[in-house]
C-alpha cells in the first residue's frame, strides 16, 4: 500500500501528495519550483531549479532517504534549449558524477510563470 508524502512549503492545487512510497520505492508527482518559505512559484528559472532540488531533498528526508537515492529524474522545461541553468543546479544537487541519477529533459507546456517541472524516482537503501 502506498504511503503519501507531504512536505512543508510545497503543495499541488489538486488533492495529491508531493510523492508516494511503497517499501523502499519513492516516486514524486510533478514538483515545481515554489519557494519553500512562501509556497509561491519563484520568479526565475534558476530559483525554480534550486527550489525543486530542495523539495526533492525534503521528500527524500520524509521518506527516510537522501538525494543520493534518486535514480531517475524527468524534467519538463518551458524552453528545453536552455539547460545551462538546470545543469548548474543539477551539479550543485548531485556534485559527485559517480552518484548522479539519470535524467531526461522534455519540452513542457507549463503554467504561466513556471519554467520547469520535474519528477523523480528513488530507491532507498538500494545498492549503488
Amino acid at each position: 500500500m502506498a504511503h503519501s508524502i507531504y512536505i512543508p512549503g510545497f503543495s499541488h492545487s489538486n488533492p495529491v501528495p508531493a510523492a508516494a512510497a511503497v517499501g523502499n520505492l519513492v516516486m514524486s508527482g510533478g514538483i515545481h519550483g515554489s519557494d519553500p518559505a512562501t509556497g509561491k512559484v519563484a520568479a526565475t528559472l534558476d530559483e525554480q531549479c534550486r527550489n525543486i532540488f530542495k523539495h526533492f531533498s525534503a521528500v527524500m528526508e520524509a521518506a527516510g532517504g537522501k538525494l543520493d537515492d534518486i535514480v531517475k529524474v524527468t524534467v519538463w522545461l518551458a524552453d528545453p534549449s536552455d539547460r545551462t541553468v538546470l545543469n548548474e543546479a543539477w551539479v550543485e544537487a548531485f556534485p559527485d558524477p559517480q552518484r548522479r541519477p539519470t535524467r531526461m529533459v522534455r519540452p513542457g507546456q507549463l503554467a504561466p510563470g513556471t519554467f520547469v517541472v520535474c519528477d523523480m524516482t528513488a530507491v532507498i537503501g538500494g545498492k549503488g
